[in-house]
């Protein structure tokens, strides 16, 4: 929340505190008088000036709530969209198809902290032998992104999803259409094909449906992560997300 709108939900919450004596009328009553009013933010201000800690403790309480609600919000959200989120047959899933646990990742080829999340990510999933990791191209970092994100979904009918991916993730600096397809070329993708299939409405329908998605968990950046009941914002410690895992293992997630 910017701080000038931070500073006026603040003022009206001092407002309520400074004018909660005589002034306050029923809500019947006729409106305030001018002088009444000038009163009010007399009131209001040396009230202000006397208390500075009760602007900070309303904004704290104003953000805390919001964060509370939004939380609440996008676990509401996971219960509700579960299926869709986690075992979509469209999607691309990585490690062990039939793995006890799901991690998914909503994620952009052109972020920077996608691609730091590769290793630890691989490691986690490698390592533990038995976690689905469900793939949510999420193209959010301009037309570079979207082609990648349709690439990458076409490059899965003719099975090379996995190593076109790893290997778009392995490109350095700023991603071109030109390197997306000498990444296809490096994959051994039928680049013929894989234009054809780019091209495939049900491609693009696939990545507006996790817009969508995306926008009813509260996803608002990559990469992000759910797993369980649990929705991971921005790049996490492989250690945090493995204990994420135990607790959904364990019933606790």
């Amino acid at each position: 929340m910017p701080f000038a709108r931070r500073l006026s939900a603040a003022a009206l919450l001092a407002v309520g505190l400074a004018t909660a004596g005589p002034l306050v009328r029923p809500a019947a009553a006729e409106p305030f008088t001018p002088e009444q009013k000038a009163a009010i933010e007399a009131i209001v201000q040396d009230y202000i000036a006397r208390n500075p800690e009760l602007v900070l403790e309303a904004i704290a309480a104003i953000e805390a709530r919001q964060k509370t609600e939004k939380e609440q919000a996008a676990q509401a959200a996971l219960t509700a969209h579960r299926n869709v989120l986690e075992r979509n047959p469209a999607d691309p899933v990585l490690g062990n198809p039939d793995g006890d646990v799901t991690i998914v990742e909503f994620f952009d080829y052109q972020c920077g902290y996608c691609k730091t999340m590769v290793g630890p990510m691989r490691e986690l999933v490698n390592g533990d032998g038995k976690v689905r990791w469900v793939m949510k191209e999420f193209p959010i970092l301009g037309p570079e992104s979207m082609v990648a994100a349709r690439a990458s979904l076409a490059a899965k009918r003719q099975d090379k999803y996995e190593a076109f991916h790893f290997t778009l993730m392995g490109v350095r600096g700023r991603l071109s259409e030109a390197a997306i397809w000498q990444a296809a070329a490096e994959t051994g993708l039928d680049l013929e094909r894989l234009r054809k299939d780019m091209a495939d409405p049900d491609i693009e329908a696939q990545i507006n449906a996790n817009y969508q998605l995306a926008q009813a968990l509260r996803i608002e950046g990559t990469p992000a992560f759910t797993i369980g009941s649990t929705l991971i914002p921005g790049a996490a410690p492989k250690e945090h997300l493995a204990e994420l895992l135990k607790k959904v293992r364990e019933g606790k997630g």
